[in-house]
C-alpha cells in the first residue's frame, strides 16, 4: 500500500522530470531553429555561387577565347 508520502515523492520525482523534459525540448527547439537559419544562409550563398559559375563558364559549344584549340 502507498502512503501519501510516497505518493508526494512519486508526484515530485515526476515533476522533477517534467521539468528536465521540457528544458531539453526547448534546447532542440532553440538549436533546430540555429540549423534552419544556417541552413538557409548555406543554400542562399551556394545559389549565388553557382550563378557566378555559370557567368564565368562559357556556354555549351564554345571555346573560352583564351584556350587554344585542339589541334595545337
Amino acid at each position: 500500500m502507498m502512503t501519501d508520502n510516497d505518493a508526494q515523492a512519486r508526484i515530485e520525482a515526476l515533476e522533477i522530470r517534467l521539468a528536465h523534459q521540457e528544458a531539453a525540448i526547448d534546447e532542440l527547439t532553440h538549436t533546430l531553429l540555429k540549423q534552419e537559419t544556417h541552413i538557409r544562409e548555406h543554400t542562399e550563398t551556394l545559389q549565388r555561387l553557382e550563378l557566378q559559375v555559370r557567368a564565368l563558364a562559357p556556354a555549351d559549344g564554345e571555346q573560352a577565347t583564351d584556350e587554344k584549340p585542339p589541334h595545337y
